[in-house]
This record gives C-alpha cells, structure tokens and sequence, in this order.
C-alpha cells in the first residue's frame, strides 16, 4: 500500500511525521512524502527548527488515485500553509471523494476544515482548532483519539504528541482495513 504523508515545505512537526511513518513502514507499506514544492521539507521541533526530509512527489493537480491513505502531521505552520495551497486541499478533499481513510493529529485539521470534510463527523485535534471545527460543521472532542467512520471515508484524528502512540496503532489499524490489506 503507498500511503501519501502530505506536508507542506516547512513547518511540519518532526515527531508528528516520523512515527507515523516508522509505523507504515513496520506494516510493510510504502510511505511517500507529498507536498507542495521540490526538495527537502524542514521538520520542527516546537519552533525549533529539526532536521529535513526529501521530498518523494509534488503535488500538481493530483487526486488520491495513487494513493491507498492520508497521514495529515501536524505542527502550526504546516497545516496554516496547506490551507492557502488549493492543490493541497484538492488532494486532501479528493481521499474523502473517493472513501479512502485519512488520518490527522494536531493542528492538521485545519486543512480538513478548508476541504470542507468534516461536516458531520466527530474528531479531536490541539485544543484551539475546537471552534473552527465546529464551525465547519464538526464535533470537537478533548480525547486522545478518535476515529471516525462516517461514509465514506474513516478518519483517525488526535491532538498531540503525547498521543502518537494510541495514533499510530489506530492508524495502521484502520489503513488496514483498505482493500484487504490488513496484517494477519
């Protein structure tokens, strides 16, 4: 399974983008890092700056087709920017279209709100995006995870680093649920 890990070129939280990753790659998956221009994306610790990570596709008016899930890192400045980029949000939008499982931590959800995909579904995120989300329509929650299945798509949020563990295990469990390719 490729899963697409969508970042913008700097901002993402390092932690929030390496354990994921590590566990896609520990149930055998293809991890690929997407974003919006060519390179190296620049990690953050907090507002530290963290180390860099090349680039494996840009995003150019692509859709979710080559592609099983979304991992969404977190980190303040990495959500905000993809918001303004319409490729990004077009590409995010395009998983939910298609009912293929997303997952978000942090302040990710930003970019969910701007594709207009949480309308009706229940998810956690940092603390501060609670009014956004529901403004756009969602229900907010103060919970380390929550994984939502409304069609057509499941979506697995949480809100920080603390979390990631609980994350990454309802993450893989979840893509794995896609097309058969569960672990045995």
């Amino acid at each position: 399974m490729r899963i697409a890990f969508l970042t913008a070129p700097e901002g993402v939280e390092e932690i929030e983008l390496t354990e994921p990753w590590k566990a896609v790659e520990r149930a055998g998956w293809n991890p690929q890092l997407v974003s919006t221009g060519p390179g190296r994306v620049r990690a953050y610790h907090h507002l530290d700056k963290a180390g860099t990570f090349p680039v494996d596709h840009v995003l150019a008016g692509d859709t979710s087709d080559a592609f099983d899930a979304l991992v969404l890192p977190g980190g303040l400045a990495n959500p905000d920017a993809l918001r303004l980029n319409e490729r990004a949000v077009g590409f995010t939008r395009s998983f939910f279209e298609t009912g293929k499982p997303v997952a978000a931590i942090c302040h990710a959800p930003w970019l969910l709100v701007e594709a207009d995909v949480v309308r009706g579904r229940t998810l956690t995120s940092w603390p501060s995006l609670a009014t956004d989300i529901r403004n756009a329509g969602g229900t907010w929650v103060d919970e380390p995870l929550r994984v939502c299945e409304a069609a057509p798509s499941t979506l697995v949020t949480s809100r920080k680093p603390d979390d990631l563990d609980a994350f990454c295990a309802a993450l893989v469990e979840e893509f794995g649920n896609v097309n058969g390719h569960g672990r045995s």
